[in-house]
């Protein structure tokens, strides 16, 4: 996909809205309490920082701060941390390392940016937040000729494994990489049989992420900490579907 069909996603800004990578310590604090509330909060999370609201770990001091920014209300709406290849260096590795094995995913000579603690306030999730989330980051992949977008992408096991399973009875049908490009979790979801209909049950950010392009790098890792199963994803730059993203920026 050319240049040009990123630079297409500089929609007018009617809806107050605007995505951008800060480095000013009070949005910073904003997306850490964010983060705090969609991932400890809402999902009951034991995360980093919880005694100061917030949820912080190592790899907060280095990564570059996405934020879609609400300019009516002066708040952050959505958040996604950036780990470029050498700012993975700089922090030990990708976070998505301390989960799966990545040796068969990085690939020599290859370019790699990371999304990570992806989140969007409940009341921004009917889609215009997640468009500006990633129209930055498809203007971002052209503009520096990165090779692959990855990260984790969280599925609920809540109900003890049942959900996770079907979803990933669907994923392995329909959106996974090739077998050459698998990450290999380091605890895996434990398998169990389900009657359920995974394609019904694909979490909305997920699913998002599914039409945007992005492929499933293989089996789940367990989050205890989190309380999910994090699917690797994987999206060539060459695929990004600029058409699903103008549709969701404009609607």
């Amino acid at each position: 996909m050319s240049q040009s069909n990123a630079q297409a996603l500089a929609t007018p800004d009617y809806s107050g809205l605007v995505a951008r990578v800060t480095t000013d310590p009070r949005e910073i604090r904003q997306a850490l309490e964010l983060r705090y509330r969609v991932f400890a909060e809402d999902m009951g999370a034991s995360v980093e920082g919880a005694e100061n609201g917030i949820d912080k770990d190592r790899f907060d001091d280095i990564c570059m701060h996405l934020i879609v920014k609400d300019n009516e209300t002066d708040s952050v709406v959505a958040y996604s941390r950036i780990l470029t290849n050498d700012l993975a260096t700089r922090a030990g590795g990708f976070y998505s390392s301390t989960e799966f094995d990545l040796s068969n995913v990085l690939q020599p000579g290859k370019t790699y940016m990371e999304i990570g603690r992806t989140c969007v306030d409940p009341e921004f999730r009917s889609g215009a937040a997640i468009g500006y989330l990633w129209g930055f980051l498809a203007e971002y992949l052209e503009a520096h000729r990165i090779d692959y977008l990855m990260g984790c992408c969280s599925i609920p096991v809540a109900d003890g494994y049942g959900l996770a399973n079907a979803i990933m009875d669907h994923l392995r049908e329909t959106s996974m990489t090739p077998e050459h490009m698998r990450a290999i979790p380091k605890i895996a979801l434990p398998e169990m049989n389900t009657h359920l209909d995974g394609s019904k049950l694909v979490p909305s950010l997920l699913k998002a992420y599914l039409r945007i392009g992005v492929r499933i790098c293989g089996e789940p890792y367990l989050d205890a900490d989190f309380g999910v199963a994090d699917a690797m994803i994987l999206l060539r730059r060459e695929d990004m579907n600029y058409r699903f993203l103008n549709r969701i920026l404009r609607g």
